[in-house]
């Protein structure tokens, strides 16, 4: 009845009946209240929506797995402390993490929202390293800003890994090799801080058990793998006694084509002892394995040599940025990838493979020394023959490795498939992780080269293309943004990625009626995403409605508590609506979710330096900086605070940097006339002008700065004529009121 009811409620999961399974899970626990089965009923619940009766269920619960699935539920109820005991209990701080890297994973998500930065980058590093291929730890340590060279975690560490996992423990289970053959940790390296003692102790306490000599058993021909119940456990594939001892079938020969020459198992055994056994730690550097040389040819085949919107409106329209439409319309300077956006160019992946030679050992040399000579004694024959014998066994393993079938996946795949089928996602993860990492640096011009190398096929999907738009944000170039974004919503008409940043470049654009259908979809599409509700905000913002943006703003807070733009979003409309106070305290809320997130620490700058506290001003700007020095936005306005507060030098070369940055960004070319000006170096202030007029001619605060420096150089004509001009471009109401002041 019991495996009857468990197979039901496991099949009711795969074809997403929860209810179904929640119903006939509770049944099975009424009858056999096992822990295991409250672990079944707590996932069914989980899938159901309904964590709070997970958390009820698993409440002092000891299994690892129910340690587990109980800090599942409470992170998502958002009880942190609780999920922290649940994975590292105070009173056992020597238990490990449950299920291995996503338990670590899950342990360094608790740590990033606490605001424990090096505990979460040291759980991220752990979870990569016990699992190369969880794209999720690398893209959090990207976005912590800590994140190693892609080349680095997706090389040859992350090779030996997949090796492990899907190689050699399914070859040493059909080769029925030894304890030492298997992937045992050499007690030289124990103590390495992948391991715990507690596997340690338990792995050799089984390599010491007798008779423990031929891995799984073999019953009725089929190869029966024994499950652990440790999480990581079946990463070391430890051979079971209670298999070997089951058995009735006598094991085959350890490799089919060795000669035979009398060397039986313990011979074998003698040959590969302590020297050979397999090391498990995955970041240290190459230790011996097995049968190195194989492992090593096997390796230099598989490979070769080696979100959240990322910038606020960074052009408000505060006082000090009177130029915001200029820069909005200006930003889109040449490119040489929108080609690209249509038909990506074919990166050309050349895989070099490294030449490994295989190493020989001192006997092959004496053997071969003995075949030149013509002596030849007895001695001598019978290290050639042994030497042989160990030889041909290495070349049948490998042999087995590369023509073995092993199911992956319900599929049966032959070992050279694996192989060559991990190289090429590892390649691939290359390009997709150095690209990531560098967008999350804001080196953008290296990221979209990075992103140039995909495939078509990979470069022409949704993700890709959503993180191109989000790059040409960042490069202020919004009309290139807008095609990327365009292209990855024609692709992926479903897809939300990236379609919040999407929004804030037609808000930046103008394009109402573009953005009004776009919010309109997404609405549709998904509710209960914030970024349909940040695409709605975007939509009344535009329209000048702060109050309606405001409360949409919001509901994506409500919907969504971390996530870090929605935030930053709402205190752009607190301070529109002049509501500093309430603004400041939604900028604060956006960097506890992300203390990367540096168009917060510009909103508070702005606020600071609207209310004129500019050691504020210029503390929260030099942040933003940090995190993004390439932004010739926030280098300007740091330099207008450093003007603020009497510090012109070091202002004016701020300016020069920030026009270095963009030299299409009209914003630091007129502050640096404004710093020339107070410092009464005219002539230099009006070649800045004179310069910034070829970039910027319908802007009409460039005449009236003009103006401004022919009058108190008495040159009224000139004066008169460029307050004129500068009146016939429509400024905003309160510009030409100050104009009409300053000259007439």
């Amino acid at each position: 009845m019991e495996a009857i009811l468990v197979d039901c409620v496991q099949k009711s999961l795969r074809h997403f009946m929860h209810s179904n399974a929640v119903f006939l899970c509770q049944r099975l626990c009424a009858e056999f209240p096992t822990e295991t089965n409250l672990q079944l009923l707590a996932k069914c619940y989980l899938q159901n929506n309904q964590a709070y009766c997970t958390y009820h269920i698993l409440k002092g619960a000891q299994m690892a797995q129910s340690r587990y699935l109980f800090a599942i539920s409470c992170f998502q109820m958002g009880l942190l402390s609780e999920a922290e005991a649940a994975l590292c209990p105070a009173n056992e701080p020597s238990v490990e993490v449950p299920n291995g890297a996503a338990g670590h994973y899950l342990l360094g998500l608790i740590y990033r929202y606490t605001d424990r930065r090096k505990s979460a980058i040291h759980n991220f590093k752990q979870a990569l390293s016990m699992d190369p291929l969880m794209w999720a730890a690398y893209e959090e340590l990207c976005i912590l800003g800590a994140a190693e060279d892609a080349t680095a975690v997706f090389g040859e560490a992350a090779a030996l890994c997949i090796q492990k996992q899907y190689l050699h423990c399914s070859t040493s289970s059909k080769l029925h090799s030894s304890a030492e053959d298997c992937n045992i940790v050499d007690t030289r390296h124990s103590a390495s801080e992948d391991t715990s003692p507690r596997q340690l102790k338990l792995m050799q306490s089984m390599k010491d058990i007798p008779g423990n000599h031929h891995g799984p058993s073999i019953l009725g021909g089929t190869a029966q793998p024994i499950n652990s119940g440790l999480s990581n456990i079946s990463f070391y594939n430890t051979p079971s006694p209670m298999a070997a001892q089951l058995s009735g079938v006598a094991p085959p020969p350890l490799c089919r084509n060795v000669q035979p020459n009398g060397q039986n198992l313990s011979s074998l055994n003698a040959d590969t002892s302590p020297k050979s056994t397999v090391n498990s730690t995955i970041q240290a550097p190459r230790r011996k394995f097995v049968d190195e040389g194989k492992l090593r040819k096997i390796s230099g085949r598989l490979f070769s040599d080696s979100g959240p919107r990322r910038s606020s409106r960074l052009s408000s329209d505060a006082s000090v940025n009177a130029n915001a439409n200029a820069t909005a319309v200006l930003g889109n300077g040449t490119s040489n990838s929108s080609k690209y956006l249509g038909g990506s160019k074919l990166s050309t992946m050349a895989f070099r493979s490294m030449t490994v030679r295989k190493g020989q050992s001192w006997a092959n040399e004496n053997a071969d020394e003995g075949i030149r000579n013509d002596v030849l004694d007895d001695s001598r024959l019978n290290v050639a023959s042994t030497t042989s014998s160990s030889s041909s066994t290495m070349e049948a393993k490998s042999y087995e490795q590369e023509t073995a079938n092993f199911p992956i996946g319900g599929q049966i795949v032959s070992g050279s498939k694996v192989i060559s089928g991990a190289s090429e996602i590892l390649t691939i993860l290359r390009i997709f992780g150095e690209g990531c990492r560098l967008s999350y640096l804001y080196r953008c011009q290296d990221a979209l080269d990075t992103y140039m190398k995909l495939p078509h096929k990979h470069y022409n999907t949704g993700w890709v293309l959503s993180q191109v738009g989000k790059v040409y944000f960042e490069l202020v170039d919004y009309l290139e943004a807008e095609q990327a974004f365009g292209l990855a919503r024609q692709i992926m008409p479903y897809s939300l990625e990236g379609m919040d940043v999407y929004s804030t470049v037609l808000y930046h654009l103008k394009e109402d009626m573009k953005l009004s259908y776009l919010a309109q979809e997404l609405i549709s599409t998904d509710r209960l995403a914030p970024q349909s509700w940040c695409a709605m905000g975007n939509c009344y913002s535009l329209q000048k409605d702060h109050e309606t943006a405001l409360k949409n703003f919001q509901r994506a807070v409500q919907l969504n508590p971390k996530f870090a733009y929605a935030h930053t979003l709402c205190g752009h409309e607190y301070v529109a609506l002049e509501d500093f106070e309430n603004g400041i305290k939604c900028y604060q809320s956006a960097l506890r979710v992300d203390a990367r997130h540096y168009n917060a620490w510009y909103g508070l700058g702005m606020v600071y330096l609207r209310q004129e506290k500019f050691e504020f001003s210029e503390h929260h700007f030099r942040m933003a900086f940090h995190i993004n020095p390439r932004s010739s936005v926030i280098m300007s306005y740091l330099g207008t605070a450093l003007h603020a507060l009497k510090r012109s030098e070091e202002a004016l070369m701020v300016m020069e940097k920030a026009i270095l940055a963009d030299k299409k960004n009209p914003l630091p070319m007129y502050q640096k006339a404004n710093i020339l000006i107070s410092l009464e170096k005219f002539d230099e202030a009006l070649e800045v002008l004179e310069e910034l007029k070829e970039h910027a001619p319908r802007e009409s605060s460039v005449y009236a700065l003009m103006g401004r420096i022919y009058k108190r150089r008495n040159m009224h004509e000139r004066a008169m004529l460029h307050y004129g001009i500068s009146l016939d471009l429509k400024p905003s109401a309160t510009d030409a009121a100050a104009i009409k002041v300053i000259g007439f």
